[in-house]
């Protein structure tokens, strides 16, 4: 723990050994205890600490998403926590803290049906309280007054101009800072008073006013076993009726589409691709049984999953099957193989990012914090190494039939870069197109301008080379 203001040396309270996941989330206003977050994706947790002598004296559940997971109250004694324990869906706790720290009642303060608490910001001080809830990709803000038993009242909904908030922060005249992203423009940072609705800061750019791009629809469909999957669905101009689509795929797993300006997929869309983007099973924001569905032998059915959207979006009118292509990056790159390996007819061309293609060589090279967390979801790369053996692309790469490029950063020590470098020999090897595009100044993201444009350009050729 750091003083701001220089007055005391730094402090270690805290050691997580593993997972690279630790964080101070709040402070009680008397010093005595803080708040911590710890544990890998999944498996979060909220730990009250002792700050004279770092004994843990409360550990409850905490949900995924954003790492500020709650608040003490102005005297210590109640903890606002945003957690899932014993729920589908996120939601506000109360949490009594007894004198030692140890937990005591604890209530629902607010929840929503069929949506997770995604953001809870507070200024305690001032008894006022901002939530965002995840709605189906979509976000809705409201602000309360907040009270020091734990209640909320006085809730307002508050109209947002974007889709997506991904930070509030309490301002200095009653208000609130908030980060805001959405489909039709860039995100930007904007106000909200107690009583109004957003108001955009002058640092924000405004709306354009000629090209604007257009909002993806929601699409619902039914996988092959009853599981109901959705996503967004983003049209290319250009006359109505199917045309040539690229199945996008987010990493994670546990990632989330939302409708947001994604500048690939503008890319896409320019060439006069659709781009579908689904959240197979095992993504977030649609409650945890949903989440928890392509654990272990699991993952066969997402992956299944995607041939189930593809079949969808061609049975709907939107996409012509003779030009249907898929794409993805991280766990969606190894998506991308899977599907070639396991429909090898159903797509004309695969672009794979950053994607493990073999699990037993992705566990022995990727940094040991990562092999942690993924065992949880995948399998542990020793006891459950034939699952991981069936799961792996390599082992069945024989049925590979489809051109794939593979993208992969030089630098990527999350993936290694050997996943795509194998994955792309094998192909060759059989006989099928595949290229290797790798970045020598990149990790497991493109984080420099230049290399995102010509990685959606590459991308592009790549598709329209195979669909054209």
């Amino acid at each position: 723990m750091v003083d701001p203001e220089g007055r005391r040396a730094p402090r270690r309270v805290a050691v997580e050994a593993g997972s690279a996941t630790l964080r101070i989330c709040d402070v009680s206003a008397d010093g005595r205890r803080m708040l911590l977050r710890r544990g890998p994706r999944g498996h979060r947790e909220a730990v009250v600490v002792d700050a004279a002598d770092g004994r843990e004296t409360c550990l409850l559940p905490a949900a995924d998403g954003d790492p500020w997971i709650g608040r003490f109250s102005p005297d210590g004694r109640l903890l606002w926590l945003r957690s899932d324990e014993d729920r589908e869906y996120a939601a506000l706790l109360a949490v009594e803290l007894r004198a030692d720290g140890s937990s005591g009642t604890i209530r629902s303060v607010t929840a929503r049906d069929g949506a997770d608490l995604e953001l809870f910001a507070a200024d305690p001080a001032a008894g006022r309280a901002a939530l965002a809830w995840n709605d189906r990709g979509r976000s809705i803000l409201q602000t309360a007054v907040l009270g020091a038993d734990g209640t909320l009242s006085e809730v307002r909904d508050v109209p947002l101009p974007h889709e997506v908030i991904t930070r509030a922060e309490a301002d200095a005249a009653g208000g609130w800072l908030l980060s805001l992203s959405g489909s039709a423009r860039q995100p930007g940072v904007w106000t909200a008073a107690a009583t109004g609705r957003a108001t955009r800061t002058p640092w924000t750019p405004p709306a354009p006013t000629a090209a604007r791009p257009v909002p993806p629809a929601p699409l619902e469909l039914t996988a092959r076993d009853g599981t109901v999957l959705t996503g967004w669905f983003h049209r290319a101009p250009g006359p109505a009726g199917p045309g040539p689509c690229v199945v996008h795929l987010h990493g994670g797993p546990e990632s989330q589409e939302r409708p947001v300006l994604e500048p690939l997929y503008q890319a896409l869309l320019a060439r006069g691709l659709h781009v579908f983007a689904p959240d197979v099973r095992g993504s977030s924001g649609h409650g945890r049984a949903f989440l928890a569905a392509d654990r272990g032998a699991g993952r066969i059915a997402a992956v299944d999953d995607v041939a189930d959207c593809a079949a969808h979006l061609v049975a709907a009118g939107l996409a012509d099957p003779r030009r249907l292509t898929v794409m993805g990056r991280s766990y969606g790159g190894y998506l991308v193989m899977a599907a070639l390996i396991r429909h090898p007819d159903l797509f004309r061309a695969g672009v794979a990012v950053s994607g493990m293609s073999d699990f037993a060589t992705f566990f022995a090279g990727t940094e040991p914090w990562i092999a942690e967390s993924a065992a949880v979801k995948y399998g542990h790369p020793v006891h459950d190494h034939d699952l991981l053996a069936l799961l792996s692309p390599m082992t069945h790469v024989d049925a590979l039939r489809t051109p794939l490029l593979a993208v992969h950063g030089a630098l990527d020590t999350n993936v290694p870069p050997g996943e795509s470098e194998q994955f792309v020999r094998a192909a060759r090897r059989r006989g099928v197109p595949a290229e290797l595009l790798i970045f020598d100044d990149e990790g497991h993201d493109l984080a420099r301008r230049a290399n995102r444009e010509r990685f959606h350009a590459a991308a592009g050729d790549w598709l329209t080379r195979w669909t054209s």
